[in-house]
């Protein structure tokens, strides 16, 4: 399968700030590749330097056979930012009209594309203007909008953060319903929706690549199993569990403890001796299949500490960029604000 995105040898530096360190990977044509990392693993910097938008101290980018800001690269990429901004006056039809004349949609196909573009968005029965759109449709819109000059390259940098429970689920399945369609690269540090979604994953830590394969193939590697514990344990069985040499990882679910362990046998003989030590009352200890978030513990428990996904560092951010404009979330346009680095 040949690569719609190729990272060589990259690496990117803001004063002592190593953001991108070596970093390699390829994004597959046709899949739909999650690159995932806590804030400040680097997803932002790297989305950068793909779009054009950022210089690279060192390596080698392709995007879809292009250099990266090239008229050729940006004329076949779709970009969607995190906080996207429209028009409020317009409608979403007039917006894509709109969009459809920038990016030189030919008159005879525009009205066409609109039509399926508000199909797949779920927008095509709404006549209120953009003005009164929720978050979620907003995000939907933005995605329609970078779909209009029909890319090989989909880009969404966090393309649920700050989305209600509905919308969130309206983006992910928006998200589904283009998989095989177009190649699509969205960043994210919310690794469960990832994990939906998700044909590919690239694990990103302090700038560096821990992994960079098919999801199913991250879990078989993980090397790791889930166990789920329900239990009535106290508060503070998370910390115990976790001290346990048989355990990588532990995470609350409800009621309910996830653990994540590289013994099998040592989990089965020392969580019922635990919970009679503790007066844990045991209700059931059920094998799970291997979780993204279960696999990016396994990743990084070994390097220094596991993180919690999503949790903040100490790294430097990058300034936010302009304001986008009508027409920019397809032809590269910069980030409203920036994640990480």
């Amino acid at each position: 399968m040949s690569a719609a995105v190729s990272f060589t040898g990259v690496s990117r530096s803001f004063g002592r700030t190593r953001a991108l360190a070596d970093v390699s990977f390829q994004v597959p044509e046709n899949s739909v590749c999650a690159l995932l990392g806590p804030n400040g693993a680097g997803k932002t910097t790297a989305i950068r330097a793909l779009l054009g938008l950022a210089r690279t101290d060192a390596g080698e980018i392709s995007v879809l056979g292009e250099r990266p800001g090239s008229l050729a690269a940006r004329s076949r990429l779709g970009y969607l930012p995190d906080v996207p901004a429209f028009p409020a006056w317009m409608t979403a039809r007039e917006y894509l009209e709109a969009s459809a004349r920038l990016a030189g949609v030919p008159a005879s196909t525009a009205g066409r594309r609109i039509d399926a573009l508000l199909e797949t968005a779920g927008l095509s029965s709404v006549r209120q203007r953009i003005g009164g759109y929720s978050r979620g449709m907003r995000q939907r819109l933005g995605i329609a909008q970078a779909l209009i000059g029909a890319p090989g390259l989909l880009v969404l940098d966090e393309p649920t953060s700050a989305l209600d429970p509905a919308g969130h689920r309206e983006v992910l399945e928006l998200i589904e319903r283009l998989s095989g369609r177009t190649t699509v690269l969205l960043s994210s540090h919310n690794l469960a929706e990832a994990d939906r979604v998700a044909t590919h994953a690239v694990v990103l830590r302090a700038g560096r690549v821990l992994a960079s394969s098919p999801v199913a193939d991250l879990r078989r590697r993980a090397g790791a199993l889930s166990l789920l514990l329900r239990a009535d344990a106290d508060a503070d069985a998370d910390a115990v569990l976790a001290r346990q040499p048989w355990c990588k990882g532990v995470r609350r679910e409800g009621g309910d403890l996830v653990l994540l362990v590289c013994d099998e046998d040592a989990a089965a003989h020392s969580i019922p001796a635990l919970a009679a030590e503790r007066s844990w009352g045991v209700r059931a200890l059920i094998p799970l299949e291997r979780s993204l978030e279960d696999v990016f513990l396994a990743l990084t428990s070994d390097q220094r500490g596991a993180v919690r996904p999503g949790a903040p560092t100490a790294e430097d951010r990058p300034e936010s960029p302009a304001a986008s404009r009508p027409g920019d979330h397809g032809r590269g346009a910069a980030p409203q604000r920036g994640e990480d680095r």
